[in-house]
């Protein structure tokens, strides 16, 4: 199971994070945001990482300088992006992941148009914020799941999810699972993550494997 550490902001803890080896580093550049990235320097990171840039309905110049400025490896967007918008960004050699915000209405049909022009989708907790509302939803809509593209798990997952995360992995709801996200209950404040229970969630799910 593949791991992506969202929210990072601060170079020294962006290192300590990189040494753990996650799959994704996600860099927010949402200026309401409390974890926005900014105009800060990135630390050289390890390619086996993917630098991953955090969107909401941004500009697509904006979105474009900010892959070639940073290198990036992949584009998250939490926003109303639109399928055409997916698919001009798509052009620039990057993953897209497009992200939705997820609650027990949810409506699958509105994935279908992402299907081309996508790589991955995002199931995030539906709150007030674009992402990052600190809960989980019910993993259990996913078995109305329809697709067969690869997703990240997302929303308040923290190391206390293990055992659950690990019960989701046996169900047939997990088959695409292709990651799980994890943000701000490995914070010890906005931005900054604890690399000590970072280190022991990731250890946990590789024993999973």
């Amino acid at each position: 199971m593949r791991l992506k550490v969202c929210g990072m902001k601060y170079q020294d803890n962006i290192e300590q994070v990189a040494a753990l080896q996650p799959d994704y580093l996600g860099f927010i550049f949402h200026e309401k945001s409390k974890r926005h990235f900014g105009e800060n320097d990135m630390p050289q990171i390890p390619h086996s990482i993917k630098k991953t840039g955090v969107f909401v309905d941004t500009e697509l110049h904006e979105v474009i300088e900010k892959i070639n400025f940073y290198h990036l490896h992949a584009a998250q967007l939490h926003g109303h992006e639109s399928p055409e918008y997916c698919e001009k960004l798509k052009a620039y050699n990057i993953e897209i992941i497009k992200a939705f915000s997820v609650d027990d209405s949810f409506n699958f049909d509105d994935l279908k148009p992402y299907e081309p022009v996508c790589d991955y989708f995002l199931f995030d907790t539906k709150g007030k914020l674009p992402g990052g509302n600190g809960y989980t939803f019910d993993w259990t809509i996913l078995n109305k799941y329809p697709s067969t593209k690869p997703f990240f798990l997302s929303g308040g997952i923290g190391l206390k999810e293990v055992d659950s995360i690990l019960l989701f992995l046996e169900k047939p709801e997990s088959k695409y699972c292709y990651a799980i996200d994890v943000n701000s209950k490995f914070e010890i404040e906005a931005g900054l993550k604890d690399i000590e229970i970072l280190k022991e969630f990731k250890n946990k799910l590789c024993h999973f494997e």
